[in-house]
């Protein structure tokens, strides 16, 4: 077989291949290097912009039609969004100038109308919203207020119609939000609360929440701290009232309590809807057999001890203890039980007893009024009575004692050793469910007093 040149060529390179690989490949690598090089060197440039050609293009351009315009201009309306505070000086005209209303019709449908009327009248601090026209006109007005019905709230409503200005009164559904909030105690829970911008509803329902590990009355260290998480109940978008603490979070002394609302699904053995308490974030419930008050969290005035009777001016056993409250507060029974005296005692003036089971008795003196009567099965924190200073009472409080088998006893002592209930056992997968989420609303409610600047 005869070779041709390029075949010999192929084969000659081959060889030289084998013989010296690295004497080849350099020499290969060279002359790719050289070619790269010598291409980049000749590549060609842009042209040159000085020598590209010029042209000249010349259009006739039609003005719009301005008055099209300057119309739309004139047709166009809109409307402005206020929202102001009522202050106990205002009249109808005060408040409608600080809303930017200039509207005669307006200030007399505000003193006239039967239901205008309650935008001035009552308590200051309530807010209205107007929406008013581009000529300073009406055309609503807006308040919103809470009633006893936790779930809904009323709207009153003034608006321009075709017939003129109307007004109505309707109610609506609150929709709820949940807040963050922290604090450190330098004096008092009250204190701290306020300072953290925290309602004092909320305050009330902490201290009630850990009542039973923790007395808020002897027992707070300045640099005590907490974190809570609670619900605000907001009616269309302004917060009117406080709704329940969902978790919070209290350190006293260095000892961490956490706490989280929780209502088990379904009914219990007896066939009643299981109700929901505040437990640990471990399940233990922080509903005892006993509450540590008979009044929402207050001052004590006169503890379980000695004192120096006011009224009978000498030293004797003090053998219940004194909440210091405004008459009228109601007075809870701190179990459930049955009534076993409600009337007037001797130096006790209104009082009522309350047998519990186990030889347990309770006392409720001084009271202003009795709203239970003997016989009456009553449970725990049911109101028996209000706040007053009838018997021997130099101003007024709640006397109350705690009896076991008729010997008296510390009250707080009696709670903090009463009994608790655990989550159901059918109800622990979703109870740790919402404690997972709990713990991590509690780490951001915490987080912002740590970036709370001083």
């Amino acid at each position: 077989m005869r070779l041709t040149d390029p075949s010999r060529l192929l084969i000659s390179i081959a060889a030289s291949l084998r013989r010296h690989p690295k004497r080849v490949t350099g020499s290969l690598a060279a002359l790719l290097l050289g070619t790269g090089v010598t291409a980049f060197g000749v590549a060609p440039l842009a042209p040159d912009a000085a020598k590209l050609p010029v042209y000249e293009v010349v259009e006739t351009v039609s003005a719009l039609p301005t008055q099209p315009q300057t119309d739309a201009l004139a047709d166009f309306r809109f409307n402005l969004f206020r929202t102001e505070t009522i202050r106990s000086s205002d009249t109808a005209d005060t408040l409608l100038r600080r809303l930017s209303i200039d509207d005669a019709e307006a200030a007399a449908f505000l003193r006239t109308d039967a239901q205008a009327k309650l935008v001035l009248a009552g308590r200051a601090g309530k807010q209205v919203t107007a929406e008013v026209s581009d000529s300073q006109q009406l055309v609503q007005l807006s308040m919103r207020w809470a009633t006893d019905d936790e779930s809904r709230f009323t709207r009153l409503v003034i608006e321009r119609g075709a017939g003129g200005l109307g007004s109505r009164i309707e109610t609506a559904p609150y929709s709820s939000t949940a807040r963050l909030a922290s604090g450190t105690i330098q004096t008092s829970l009250f204190a701290a609360t306020d300072d953290a911008r925290i309602p004092d509803a909320i305050a009330v329902q902490v201290a009630e929440i850990f009542s039973s590990d923790i007395d808020f009355r002897r027992s707070l260290r300045k640099g005590d701290r907490f974190n809570i998480v609670y619900e605000a109940l907001e009616a269309d978008g302004e917060p009117l009232r406080t709704g329940r603490v969902l978790s919070a979070e209290f350190v006293n002394d260095g000892k961490a309590y956490q706490a989280m609302w929780f209502q088990a699904p379904g009914h219990d053995a007896s066939g009643r809807q299981h109700q929901g308490a505040y437990y640990t974030l471990d399940g233990k419930s922080l509903r005892r057999a006993y509450l540590g008050s008979p009044v929402e969290f207050s001052r004590i005035s006169s503890g379980f001890s000695m004192r120096f009777h006011p009224v009978l001016q000498k030293w004797r056993a003090h053998l219940g203890t004194d909440f210091a409250a405004a008459t009228g507060t109601p007075a809870r029974t701190v179990a459930d039980g049955v009534v076993e005296f409600a009337g007037v005692q001797n130096g006790y003036g209104n009082v009522v007893f309350i047998k519990h089971r186990n030889g347990h008795e309770t006392v409720y003196a001084h009271l202003s009024k009795i709203t239970v009567q003997r016989g009456q099965k009553v449970d725990q924190g049911q109101t028996v009575g209000l706040v007053g200073s009838t018997g021997w009472a130099t101003g007024p409080h709640l006397h109350f004692e705690f009896r076991v088998n008729g010997q008296h006893q510390d009250p707080m002592d009696i709670a903090r050793q009463s009994e608790t209930i655990p989550v159901p056992a059918s109800a622990m997968a979703q109870f740790r469910q919402l404690a997972g989420h709990a713990r991590t609303e509690l780490q951001a409610a915490a987080s912002i007093g740590q970036t709370r600047p001083e």
